[in-house]
């Protein structure tokens, strides 16, 4: 798995959100204190936490084995978040088989295209 994976799942589920935080959804621009607001806030932040973990995986390569293991674990769980935020898009037409794999499964597979 590699950093590509990461950016390019987080720009997909941003690209879904984005456009909620639009007046014409009566979220108010998602700024609000109604219960919408309050949703696409907590939905965007959850995918901002996840997709951070983007600098763990540069600092791998150098880190002690049993750092590296703690860097996996966490790579694996944000990637299951990513991954299950994303998922509720499966039949939209810029969804990537990438998105439903786990991540072992990307362990050195770089990010398609």
């Amino acid at each position: 798995m590699d950093v590509q994976h990461f950016t390019r799942i987080a720009a997909f589920i941003e690209a879904r959100l984005t456009p909620l935080f639009a007046a014409e959804t009566g979220s108010e621009n998602g700024f609000a204190m109604d219960d919408t607001s309050r949703a696409l806030r907590a939905l965007r932040n959850a995918v901002l936490e996840a997709s951070a973990v983007k600098g763990l995986i540069e600092k791998r390569a150098e880190a002690e084995p049993a750092v590296r293991r703690v860097i996996d674990q966490s790579v694996e769980h944000h990637w299951d978040v990513l991954r299950g935020i994303a998922r509720q898009w499966e039949d939209h037409p810029d969804f990537v088989r990438e998105f439903k794999r786990h991540a072992w499964e990307l362990d050195g597979v770089p990010a398609a295209g």
